[in-house]
């Protein structure tokens, strides 16, 4: 059989990209290598700009029962500093506020909504190789229970697998050797925290920057990046961590008195988990007749707390485009489509990008932060500004001819 679509990775971007190729009539595989539910670094985050597409996938209502507390607080904490804000809202369209779930929920649901539209889904299963033929895209994968090889084929392939994978497909990132300045992510889930529930406030500390979120089932999310320099500098400065990601939380609570408040008596649930170098960056969004979708088309600095809202928007902008466009795909004349999505794509989420990468690296820097801290205790409101311009405003609603 040959597909419409094939879609590699099963994530928030591969899942939603599915999912509405395939209410649109599309025939549609999904390859994910692993099996859900399953954790993941993130931070759980989703914009209230979001909410207009789970409303489209008639998962809006399942998404509010079952994440966190409405945000509607943004903050800071740096050092001996507490800073709170209002979040900032569009006034012009009342979407409601932001929420956190996480991705072992998240990814679960959207994934299941995908397969009651009709997509086949192919779990434990991951790309290997492509090819093409006579205009046609042959996708060669390993399945792992049973341990076998397949074969399919697609008018179309988009890439989904995030940013962090190895392969040996175009749109996978090829692994540099290990720097100082390398950007390692960790995250983990608490109980019994102090934390507002209306607040995520943003982590800046030396090395790194991180947030917290209150998130599903009365669970408290932190999630953070830190340097592998700072980390490995963390680690040397006592023998009593033998786990990085402990390591990395007493060096928060050492430099954020707001995390010492929070977690004062909290309980840990679950193990830490890991994961990168982050690369943040844009990818090549198109070539060949393959799409890249989520951060395997473009990964801001997590500092912004936009990276689901990023790829679940993203792929909606890219499967309203290739659905208006269907008739130039048959006919073979998908480059004009690549090169049309490439533009939306940059046009709507390169700034954010760029801004993150600023916010990220005054984080990072104390002396940057002593700076600028002064600025942000006399007006407060900037906080909302720089959460507005992280893109938490910014309403996407693809249009395509």
């Amino acid at each position: 059989m040959i597909y419409d679509a094939l879609v590699i990775g099963g994530g928030p971007a591969g899942a939603t990209t599915a999912w509405l190729l395939a209410h649109a009539g599309w025939s549609v595989v999904l390859l994910e290598k692993a099996s859900f539910p399953r954790r993941k670094v993130c931070g759980e985050f989703i914009s209230a700009t979001t909410l207009p597409l789970l409303q489209v996938l008639g998962l809006d209502e399942m998404f509010l029962a079952m994440s966190g507390p409405p945000v509607r607080e943004v903050g800071l904490y740096a050092g001996s500093h507490i800073l709170t804000a209002p979040m900032p809202v569009n006034h012009k369209v009342d979407t409601g506020w932001g929420r956190a779930l996480g991705r072992e929920h998240l990814d679960y649901i959207l994934l299941n909504g995908a397969k009651r539209a009709g997509v086949d889904v192919i779990q434990s299963c991951s790309a290997t190789g492509l090819t093409r033929d006579n205009g046609i895209l042959i996708c060669t994968a390993e399945r792992f229970d049973p341990d076998t090889k397949i074969e399919v084929q697609a008018r179309v392939i988009i890439a989904a697998h995030g940013s962090w994978e190895k392969g040996n497909l175009p749109t996978h990132i090829s692994r540099q050797k290990p720097e100082p300045s390398d950007l390692l992510g960790f995250k983990a889930h608490f109980t019994q925290t102090e934390l507002p529930i209306d607040l995520m406030p943003l982590l800046a500390f030396p090395g790194g920057y991180g947030g917290m979120v209150n998130t599903d089932h009365g669970r408290m999310s932190l999630s953070c990046c830190i340097r592998r320099d700072m980390l490995q500098q963390c680690r040397g400065e006592s023998d009593t961590y033998h786990r990085a990601g402990d390591a990395v939380l007493a060096h928060i609570m050492k430099n954020c008195e707001g995390v010492q408040r929070a977690l004062q008596r909290a309980q840990t649930q679950g193990p830490w988990l890991s994961a990168g170098p982050i690369q943040p960056g844009i990818r090549t969004l198109y070539k060949d007749g393959i799409f890249a979708a989520g951060n395997a088309a473009g990964e801001a600095h997590p500092v912004v707390a936009e990276g689901i809202s990023m790829a679940m928007q993203g792929a909606w902008l890219l499967a309203e485009l290739l659905i208006a466009r269907r008739t130039q795909i048959l006919c073979g004349n998908i480059n004009e489509i690549g090169r049309v999505y490439t533009q939306a794509w940059r046009r709507y989420f390169a700034p954010r990008l760029h801004i993150s990468a600023i916010f990220a690296h005054l984080a990072m820097r104390p002396t940057a932060t002593k700076i600028l801290l002064p600025m942000f205790q006399h007006i407060p409101v900037l906080l909302t500004i720089c959460s507005r311009f992280s893109g938490k405003t910014t309403k996407i609603v693809p249009v395509y001819p």
